[in-house]
């Protein structure tokens, strides 16, 4: 059963900006995705939830955060409401994402900066295709390894961010079994409160 989140755009948006101030006033648009991905697991297996409550598919490159991909890329799949946030604070610049406006910090938990700190913190120094290598050891994605040779995006369900990587991969936080099980259940009350707000 894959959970859904209602997606938080503006989360989601900042959280590019974010990580786009932190780069110097721009940054890769895969990089940001990656430490999208980053922030989102340490807050997941910490908190009981992501960051920006996106829906990921694995890919070739690593997992992917669908939402934030297509404010990063100004996707027309964008709602008009949506697209006005978005540019109000970032732009698409090539490859790029380009911070236009400082960065709307009211919009994060004190948790929610703790994860996007911890993401930039210890991994904002690798370049792109580094960072896509290193989601590659994540049991999330490595579970779709063999199927993405035949299909280019598989949906990946947030439960199986609270599996340990095989290898001395950073855990982005540390669990117990008892935790993981907590955070399931956390997460799966989450899903089904936000079904009835929506």
């Amino acid at each position: 059963m894959c959970i859904h989140l209602n997606f938080a755009y503006y989360k989601a948006t900042q959280t590019l900006n974010y990580f786009a101030m932190k780069s110097g006033g721009h940054i890769n648009r895969l990089k940001a995705l990656k430490l999208a991905y980053f922030a989102d697991r340490f807050h997941l297996r910490k908190h009981g939830r992501p960051v920006t409550n996106d829906e990921y598919v694995a890919m070739r490159l690593g997992p992917v955060p669908c939402g934030v991909k297509d404010i990063a890329e100004m996707s027309d799949v964008l709602g008009h409401q949506e697209r006005g946030y978005a540019l109000t604070f970032i732009d698409r610049d090539g490859h790029h994402v380009k911070s236009v406006n400082a960065v709307d910090r009211d919009v994060f938990s004190e948790s929610d900066m703790e994860a996007l700190s911890f993401a930039w913190g210890t991994f904002g120094n690798l370049n792109p295709h580094d960072l896509s290598e290193m989601t590659h050891q994540y049991p999330e994605w490595k579970k779709h390894e063999s199927a993405l040779k035949a299909c280019p995006r598989i949906r990946m369900d947030l439960y199986d961010f609270f599996d340990d990587p095989e290898t001395d991969a950073d855990k982005c936080h540390e669990l117990t079994e008892n935790e993981k099980t907590w955070h399931r259940e956390q997460l799966k009350e989450r899903a089904a409160l936000e079904a009835l707000w929506s």
